[in-house]
C-alpha cells in the first residue's frame, strides 16, 4: 500500500513538473514579440547585419520574433510603414526627409552606415574626366529617392537636368516644382532613367552611371571594364553626400512605451549582427547567400560586397556604433536644400527627424 501511495505520489509530482515546464515554455512562447523589418533592396550584403542577427539567434534572445522583407524596384519603405505592414524601415536619409516632408512622419532612430557608398562611374572614353565634362552628356540616374543627391549635385554645378522636368509637347518642358517653361535646348544634361544595371555604360547609352562601391561598380569590372577605363565621382568626395542606410519608424509609434522598448531591443541585436558581419565577411556571406531565396548571389560575390559594406561603418565594434552623429545629419539636411532651383526638401525639418532614445536604452 505504501508502495502504491509513493508511485502515485510521484506520478503527480511528475506530472506537475510536466504542466509547469510546459506553461514556461508556452510563456517563452509568448514573449517573443514579432517585429517587421522593411528592407531598401533586396538581400544583400548592404543588410547583412540583420540577417546575421537573424541567423544566430540574436533577436531570439532578446525576445523577438524578427521578420525581414526584402525591397526592391516597386516598393516604398514608408509606405510600408503608413500602411502597418512593417514596424521600421531601412532606407536613405533623403528619401527618408522627402518622404516626410510630404507627409510620412518618419523619424531616425539609428544610423548603421556613416559613409557614403554612392557614386557616379563614367567611361573615360565618353570624355569624362571631371565634373565640368557632363554638359551635354547622358547620365544614368537611379530613382525611388536615389536621384535627390544627384539633383542636388547637379543643382550645385549649375547644370539643369530633366530630371524633374515633365514632357509637356516635343522641345518643351515645365519643372514640376517650380512649373516653369523649359526649352529642351536649355537642358545640360540629360538623365536615364537607369535600371537597376549597369547596361548603360557597358553598351554606351550613357556617358556615366549611378552605382554603389559595394555592387554595381564591381559588376563593371566583373563585365569586363577595366579600373583604369573608368573615372569614379564619389558622392563623399565631392562634400556632397547624405546620409545612406539608417532606420526610421513613424513618430507616430515612439508615444508607446512597448514599442519603444521593442525598438531597442531589435537596435541591440542588431547592432550584434552588424559588429560581427564586418568582423567576418565570409561568414556574413554565406548567411546572406542563404537567406536570398532567388539563388542568384554568390559566395564570393557576397563577401566582396561585405568587405566593401564594411567601409561605410567606420563605427563598428566601437560605443558608436549606429549612432546618428547630429553634424552628419544637419550636413545631410543642408545637401538636400542646396540643390538650387529644385532642392531635395524645402525646409529644414530640425531635431523632430531623428531621435537618440531608442539608440540609448538600446547600450542599456
Amino acid at each position: 500500500m505504501l508502495k502504491k501511495l509513493v508511485f502515485r505520489s510521484q506520478f503527480f509530482l511528475a506530472k506537475s513538473t510536466l504542466a509547469v515546464a510546459l506553461a514556461v515554455a508556452s510563456l517563452g512562447v509568448q514573449a517573443q514579440e514579432t517585429v517587421t523589418l522593411q528592407l531598401k533592396w533586396l538581400p544583400q550584403a548592404q543588410f547583412a547585419g540583420y540577417y546575421v542577427a537573424l541567423a544566430k539567434g540574436y533577436y531570439k534572445a532578446e525576445g523577438l520574433d524578427v521578420i525581414i522583407k526584402p525591397g526592391g524596384p516597386n516598393i516604398a519603405p514608408a509606405q510600408t510603414l503608413i500602411s502597418s505592414q512593417a514596424d521600421l524601415m531601412v532606407n536613405w536619409m533623403a528619401d527618408a526627409l522627402a518622404a516626410r516632408e510630404t507627409g510620412f512622419p518618419v523619424v531616425n532612430i539609428a544610423q548603421i552606415f556613416n559613409r557614403s557608398g554612392l557614386m557616379l562611374t563614367c567611361k573615360k572614353a565618353s570624355g569624362v574626366n571631371a565634373a565640368k565634362d557632363f554638359k551635354g552628356k547622358t547620365l544614368g540616374v537611379w530613382f525611388g529617392g536615389s536621384e535627390y543627391p544627384f539633383i542636388n549635385w547637379m543643382g550645385q554645378l549649375g547644370l539643369r537636368t530633366d530630371a524633374e522636368l515633365k514632357l509637356l509637347n516635343p522641345g518643351n518642358y515645365v519643372n514640376t516644382r517650380t512649373r516653369v517653361l523649359v526649352k529642351e535646348s536649355d537642358v545640360d544634361v540629360k538623365v536615364l532613367r537607369q535600371g537597376f544595371n549597369v547596361e548603360p555604360l557597358v553598351k554606351n547609352e550613357a556617358a556615366c552611371i549611378s552605382t554603389m562601391i559595394y555592387n554595381e561598380y564591381w559588376q563593371l569590372i566583373d563585365a569586363g571594364i577595366k579600373e583604369s577605363e573608368m573615372t569614379t565621382f564619389f558622392y563623399e568626395e565631392q562634400g556632397l553626400a547624405t546620409l545612406e542606410d539608417g532606420l526610421y519608424v513613424l513618430e507616430s509609434r515612439l508615444q508607446d512605451p512597448a514599442f519603444r522598448a521593442r525598438m531597442a531591443k531589435f537596435l541591440k541585436a542588431s547592432f550584434k549582427g552588424w559588429n560581427e558581419a564586418v568582423k567576418n565577411p565570409q561568414e556574413a556571406a554565406k548567411i546572406v547567400v542563404a537567406a536570398d531565396k532567388s539563388g542568384a548571389s554568390t559566395v564570393a560575390a557576397q563577401q566582396r560586397q561585405m568587405e566593401n559594406v564594411a567601409k561605410l561603418i567606420t563605427t563598428a565594434s566601437t560605443a558608436k556604433m549606429g549612432y546618428l552623429e547630429p553634424a552628419a545629419f544637419k550636413r545631410t539636411v543642408k545637401v538636400l536644400l542646396s540643390g538650387g532651383s529644385a532642392p531635395v526638401i524645402r525646409k529644414d525639418p530640425g531635431e523632430i527627424a531623428y531621435t537618440h532614445i531608442i539608440w540609448e536604452a538600446a547600450q542599456k
